[in-house]
């Protein structure tokens, strides 16, 4: 698995309130671990709500159960943000923090091109690994889409079930909670 690859929850994760029916983006891959932004939970709050001298309400997601006291964004404007860490498919995460208000503030970043995230999804060394071989995640190659970049999210894992077909069809259409059928 390669940075700028997505893990797709299986059901058998059901019952985690911070991963169930999740698609995270692997964002940066070292020998002591993994960090990931999860890509479809969007927050209650918007960026105006926990930035001061920010009137944009930008809307915030939930990147993970890990240091949600903290803003961390996923962008594809690498030309115009100094700073910013490669992901893959002209995707980038990080950068001059100051230089992305600016954008923001002079309206040269929009939310096609920019996602804002508190908090993350990391992993130790091996951790996701053995998640993997416990099939709790599978690994998709983005295939050089990022549509859920450009899209609204709410049905992201849903579609993914689809694309996988076989015994996560039935998944796609199934309850948040089985005990409610």
């Amino acid at each position: 698995m390669d940075i700028g690859s997505l893990l797709i929850a299986t059901p058998s994760i059901i019952g985690d309130p911070n991963f169930q029916r999740s698609v995270v983006l692997l964002v940066d891959k070292k020998e002591t671990g993994t960090v990931g932004f999860i890509l479809n939970k969007k927050s209650d709050y918007t960026l105006n709500e926990v930035m001061e001298n920010i009137s944009l309400e930008f809307p915030l997601y939930f990147g993970g159960p890990v240091e949600q006291d903290n803003l961390f964004f996923v962008h594809s404007a690498d030309d115009l943000i100094p700073n910013s860490l490669p992901i893959g498919d002209q995707l980038f995460w990080s950068g001059d923090f100051d230089v992305v208000i600016e954008l923001l503030q002079r309206g040269a970043l929009n939310e096609k091109e920019i996602r804002f995230f508190l908090g993350y999804s990391g992993w130790s060394e091996q951790q996701l690994e053995s998640e993997i071989d416990q099939k709790s995640w599978v690994v998709v190659d983005p295939n050089g889409e990022s549509e859920w970049f450009k899209n609204p999210t709410s049905d992201l894992w849903k579609n993914h079930m689809k694309t996988m077909g076989g015994k996560y069809l039935i998944w796609s259409n199934a309850p948040e909670n089985p005990s409610w059928n």
